[in-house]
């Protein structure tokens, strides 16, 4: 009787999670697509809660604030990049190869609105939001420590230090490059990261 109880709260607890999952999901497109229309700027909580028919506090169960929500669309990015490394043709990637395929699907999901990833972008780099600021400069962090994880980069102390120097730097380009990139399926940026790439391979950066 006692495993069937465990067994029901288990059940009833996976439930609420993937319920709660779910809204996540839902308000983070809501914010996007509000934003699309306006700008990133000017949307307000109030305005995604009645898109979506729930109140402030089924929000704020969700994400405390609006930068909570930036975040959650930037975890996308993460996490398409790490499933991209599924795909049948990437261990036949040499590693030049494997950070190009990596990056770019990093950048895909945020490809769905770059107009409003630019606009989230800026507005982290806001003077006077260093409370915004500081947790993106560990987010890049956290973003090349998951890239090399997925290209297999496993240098160690001192040269670690140095790899994660030069990737940081590559993967800082290649945004920002995006950013403004409107050229067919992003070509000038993958020209850029190719280059950079390139250089890093040449100067051993690159295993």
């Amino acid at each position: 009787m006692k495993d069937q109880q465990t067994l029901v709260l288990t059940s009833y607890w996976r439930g609420i999670m993937t319920q709660h999952t779910d809204l996540q999901q839902e308000i983070v497109d809501s914010a996007v697509k509000l934003a699309s229309a306006t700008s990133w700027e000017s949307l307000r909580l109030v305005e995604i809660a009645a898109d979506l028919n729930i109140s402030l506090a089924d929000m704020y169960g969700c994400f405390a604030e609006k930068e909570q929500i930036s975040d959650a669309w930037f975890d996308r990015a993460d996490l398409n990049m790490l499933n991209s490394i599924q795909s049948s043709i990437f261990p036949t990637l040499n590693n030049q190869q494997k950070f190009h395929h990596l990056l770019m699907a990093w950048l895909e999901p945020l490809a769905l609105n770059q107009r409003v990833t630019r606009q989230m972008i800026v507005n982290k780099l806001e003077p006077g939001h260093l409370h915004i600021q500081v947790p993106a400069l560990l987010r890049i962090s956290r973003t090349v420590q998951w890239l090399r994880e997925a290209s297999a980069q496993h240098s160690t102390l001192p040269w670690r230090a140095v790899d994660e120097t030069v990737l940081t730097g590559i993967c800082l380009l290649t945004f920002c490059s995006w950013l403004t990139d409107n050229s067919p399926q992003f070509n000038r940026t993958r020209r850029i990261l190719d280059k950079q790439l390139m250089m890093a391979k040449t100067l051993r950066f690159l295993k």
